[in-house]
């Protein structure tokens, strides 16, 4: 963990450079009217281009002690992999941040560590969250996370492979009929992976959630149960190991085994013919000189209608006395440029509706590019972050999903295990 206190453009040159900083402990530079804060934030930046999110902070610190002098904030930037055991590890220290940049928040909220986002923003900054976002950060209808970047999962699609196989490398497939058919062609062309089928355990609820929104099925209902063993994701999950894992449409490779790094990087190198990605997969395949299109998810009868969604949330502990603070550096960073610069940086989506309607605007290129992933987030479909439960079921059903793709797998009696393993983890948290 690297642990910074920025207090002008100073301190960001060295974090820009790599350089070692020291800093003292939380207040002992601070003067009898000046108040620190502790930020923790998850790197963002280890494979872009464009900066770290250190280096990101940074300016937005910077930026906001020019109008607040007498407010501090101390920045610790953590692997974004570590982030959220790291707070957990610090709130169970009784040692809580101000504020954190994480992925998870329900139990925080469950325990009542955290402060309302109607505590700590102005009206119109809240208002101005973009709602289907807004309403995945609430937990029991009272909103704690605060969205800060926004992803969307689109089908991405090799036009170079597409048109080598016959394929019109304007007209994606709509359906899982035109999908499999594309699948076919590829592999006859001599595509090695038709389709990157990443079931690995390391992010494999990304894909699966994925395919089940596409079969019509899904995670939860609209009461927040969980429904892995429902009857259309059972008929997803046997269509893919039949229709496509025993047919080699997904490459040499075991799904099981197959990371969702590896398959970005193979798509990147020219060596996948159609995946599912986000958005950081454009610039992967922009370095790699790939020319690559994106569409909605094909689905069982059309174009999926729901997108899956994926956010980054900042939440305020309300361990100290500092609420009157936390809220006026929060509101500066909702309501500036702050928090339209993040997932610029990053190629990320925006999270006001302001911003949306600004990118919507633009005409440059790399803001247009975005657009169609834009046009998602209204109607996405996100995790459960507001289940206490989903921290526990999302590493369970990511380990075992996986097992669905195996030649000899009973499907019916993988996702009924899952199932009642989220729902005895849903029990134990309620």
């Amino acid at each position: 963990m690297r642990r910074r206190r920025f207090m002008g453009m100073g301190a960001g040159l060295a974090g820009a450079l790599g350089l070692s900083a020291t800093t003292t402990a939380c207040g002992s530079d601070a003067g009898d009217d000046q108040v620190v804060l502790r930020l923790v934030a998850a790197e963002y930046g280890d494979a872009s281009d464009s900066g770290s999110t250190e280096r990101y902070w940074n300016e937005v610190v910077a930026e906001f002690r020019t109008r607040h002098p007498q407010i501090l904030v101390d920045v610790s930037v953590i692997r974004y992999d570590d982030a959220n055991a790291e707070v957990t590890r610090m709130v169970e220290a009784g040692d809580p941040p101000d504020i954190a940049q994480i992925s998870a928040f329900a139990d925080f909220a469950e325990n009542d560590r955290l402060h309302p986002a109607d505590e700590l923003l102005s009206l119109p900054v809240m208002a101005d969250f973009v709602p289907s976002i807004a309403e995945a950060g609430e937990r029991l209808r009272v909103q704690y996370a605060m969205p800060f970047a926004a992803s969307i999962t689109r089908f991405y699609y090799n036009k170079d492979l597409f048109a080598s196989a016959g394929l019109d490398p304007e007209t994606p497939p709509r359906d899982w009929d035109e999908l499999r058919e594309a699948a076919v062609a590829l592999r006859t062309a001599g595509v090695g992976t038709p389709f990157g089928l990443p079931f690995a355990d390391d992010n494999a609820h990304v894909e699966a959630v994925t395919w089940m929104l596409s079969g019509g099925g899904g995670l939860t209902d609209d009461f927040g149960s969980y429904t892995i063993d429902l009857p259309a994701n059972v008929e997803t999950f046997t269509w893919l190991r039949d229709e496509w894992v025993a047919e080699g449409l997904t490459g040499p490779g075991s799904p099981d085994r197959t990371t969702r790094e590896s398959v970005y990087a193979d798509f990147a190198a020219g060596e996948v013919g159609m995946a599912i990605a986000d958005t950081l997969l454009m610039r992967q395949a922009d370095v790699g000189g790939v020319s690559y299109g994106t569409a909605s998810m094909p689905g069982i009868d059309g174009p999926t209608p729901t997108a899956l969604g994926q956010a980054s949330w900042v939440v305020a502990f309300n361990d100290s006395q500092r609420r009157e603070e936390i809220g006026t550096f929060l509101d500066f960073v909702f309501s500036t440029k702050a928090v339209a610069s993040f997932p610029e940086r990053y190629e990320f989506l925006p999270v006001t509706t302001s911003e949306v309607d600004a990118m919507n605007e633009s005409d440059a290129p790399d803001r247009q590019r975005l657009v169609p992933f834009l046009d998602e987030l209204p109607a996405a479909t996100f995790y459960p972050v507001g289940k206490v439960s989903w921290a526990e079921v999302a590493v369970a059903f990511s380990r075992g999903i996986g097992e669905t793709t195996r030649p000899d797998s009973d499907v019916g009696e993988i996702l009924g295990r899952l199932q009642q393993e989220a729902q005895a983890a849903d029990e134990r948290t309620s």
